[in-house]
């Protein structure tokens, strides 16, 4: 592999992006996403910045800078028709658009000015698994303490892995009001495409702010959760009533060109707080290319679907005429027993229109049927990692996980994980006592630390006694998934010599008396404090949360920046001087 930093210097490459308009993934007309990216202009030795003969390696170490400004803040929008407030990154919702190579710095700047109230926050990388930054993993009480209102924060760390992720805020539910965007990461491809379409983001969306949707969740069952509308790219006209006097009812659909006979490669998240997705093209059929960071031997389906934080990369082939105009799907699964009983509006559309289509008219195409299955990802025997790992025969430990939708002590319905309820301490991140050798807080139970210590692998086994799916999500690394059912585990391993990998899989519902189950597994080789948590937002808000210490011994040694320390005492001198309403787990 070819050293790039040793034959060039480092160069930083800055995207500074204005407020020209809200809603900032309009990509009709938009030119198509590279396959990599070039350093002012001028293509990299051999046309790509890493050796395509070992695709699955470690990262190559570029010399290049990626390097983003941005000012988050709230104002108003209405980016379904309905008027609320939002916290925007640049004036713009979703968030702006992340783009590196594979082993390019990441370096992002981030201005806290949220005001009036005021209230902390981070920006989490889904997916990257910050080995050489643990501490840039950007989660308040866990990696760093939050950006106080008013400060700065710079977040840099290397892209390990490549393909379709998200970035989002950390702090309670706060990213559902809109502080979330893309991720892509150029890298090796292991199928030919002609067009990469860019990211489809699909987002089940509320018209009440995060703290009062929160708020709410207290005086209801968890498995009801209200939402509104739901969006591709931030858009979908919602069906207003007329007296509506905040209701827009001139919003737009997403639109998406197609080009005739050409492979369109699309990344498609669920960048949701609530509900598991159903994703569909009418009149075309995907093929399955990757899941999370992870690409996959390519399989051919018509309806994918999307858990909270789960992103799958299709290909998608134009096989209609030049004319034609289609409408793309993502549909809320309102299945029994998948918790989003409550949808207004769970069908989102956006229009596809081949180059020679009438776009001034709608496309008239109609539905592919689907069915629930109760939420679940696509089977584990048909989706097998296209580069193979094998973990080991026997893990070092094993750790059962059993999850419980119950009364606390003051008769609150919280989730508990083996009897505990996270609740996050923002003015102590975890990592950052295990740096100064506190690695034990028996005083403080709800941090629901789990210390592996130095074994090598970890398996968890995680049991739902609950009705209703929770996608499952592990920071600092991607899992094997073993297995998945109801009942006991009898001890089966689905394709052992290279079971599914990702960072995010669904584990579905079951009961009180028959839970469900999942089996993962991962290498214990990325020394720091990772969580893993359900990502459906009041789920974690409730303490559906723990926290994987791993090589304690080695935390001690790593070298923390010294901005760490300081955006803590930041933290401590606003939160001494304003009141922070920490209603949930924090997380």
């Amino acid at each position: 592999m070819h050293r790039l930093d040793t034959i060039f210097p480092s160069i930083l490459i800055c995207f500074s992006y204005l407020a020209t308009g809200l809603f900032s993934l309009e990509t009709l007309d938009s030119p198509s996403l590279a396959k990599f990216l070039t350093r002012d202009g001028t293509p990299l030795p051999s046309g790509t910045p890493w050796d395509s003969s070992d695709p699955a390696g470690s990262a190559p170490r570029t010399g290049v800078i990626r390097s983003y400004d941005w000012v988050i803040s709230r104002g108003y929008g209405d980016p379904d028709g309905f008027n609320r407030s939002l916290i925007l990154i640049n004036g713009r919702y979703p968030g702006p658009l992340v783009e590196a190579n594979w082993g390019d710095t990441i370096q992002v700047t981030v201005h806290n000015q949220i005001y009036h109230p005021g209230e902390g926050l981070s920006i989490h990388w889904h997916g990257q698994p910050q080995t050489k930054s643990p501490w840039m993993d950007g989660v308040p009480s866990v990696s760093q303490c939050p950006i106080a209102s008013g400060s700065s924060f710079t977040y840099t760390f290397t892209a390990e892995v490549y393909g379709t992720s998200w970035y989002h805020s950390h702090v309670s539910a706060q990213y559902i009001d809109g502080l979330y965007g893309p991720m892509i990461i150029y890298g090796p491809s292991h199928v030919s495409y002609d067009i990469d379409v860019g990211p489809i983001l699909l987002t089940d969306y509320t018209h009440v702010p995060y703290y009062e949707f929160i708020s709410d969740t207290y005086d209801r069952p968890a498995i009801f959760l209200p939402i509104e509308n739901n969006l591709i790219n931030g858009r979908n006209p919602f069906q207003c009533n007329q007296n509506l006097e905040t209701c827009n009812t001139t919003a737009a659909y997403s639109r998406f060109r197609f080009y005739k006979g050409k492979k369109h490669r699309l990344r498609v998240m669920n960048t949701g707080g609530t509900a598991n997705q159903k994703f569909t093209i009418d009149d075309h059929r995907l093929t399955v290319i990757a899941n999370d960071y992870v690409p996959i031997i390519p399989y051919t389906t018509d309806v994918v679907t999307l858990g909270v934080g789960q992103r799958t990369d299709v290909i998608v082939i134009a096989d209609m005429d030049s004319d034609s105009s289609v409408w793309m799907r993502a549909d809320i699964d309102t299945g029994e027993l998948c918790g989003n009983t409550t949808t207004i509006l769970s069908h989102a559309r956006a229009a596809i229109y081949y180059e020679d289509a009438n776009m001034d008219k709608l496309p008239s195409s109609s539905a592919k049927a689907w069915d629930s299955n109760n939420c679940a990802n696509d089977p584990l025997e048909q989706t097998v990692p296209f580069y193979p790992q094998t973990p080991p025969l026997t893990p070092e430990t094993t750790q059962v996980y059993d999850l419980r939708y119950e009364a606390n002590e003051t008769g609150s319905i919280i989730f508990f994980v083996n009897e505990t309820s996270f609740r996050a301490d923002y003015n102590n991140p975890i990592l950052l006592l295990a740096y100064l050798d506190n690695t034990s807080y028996p005083y403080d139970p709800e941090w629901n630390v789990n210390n592996f210590g130095v074994n090598k692998s970890i398996r968890a086994i995680f049991r739902n006694y609950f009705p209703g799916p929770h996608p499952l999500h592990l920071h600092g690394h991607n899992f094997w998934v073993l297995a998945e059912g109801v009942g006991d585990w009898d001890g089966s391993i689905v394709n052992p010599e290279n079971p599914q990998r990702r960072d995010t899989h669904i584990l579905g519902p079951g009961t009180e008396q028959i839970p469900s189950f999942v089996v993962f597994e991962w290498l214990n080789d990325n020394p720091g404090v990772w969580p893993f948590h359900c990502h459906i937002v009041i789920h974690v808000s409730l303490g559906l949360y723990i926290n994987s210490m791993e090589h304690p011994d080695l935390i001690k040694q790593q070298q923390i920046p010294a901005i760490m320390a300081q955006t803590c005492r930041d933290w401590a001198k606003w939160s001494g001087q304003n009141v922070v309403d920490q209603i949930d787990s924090g997380l």
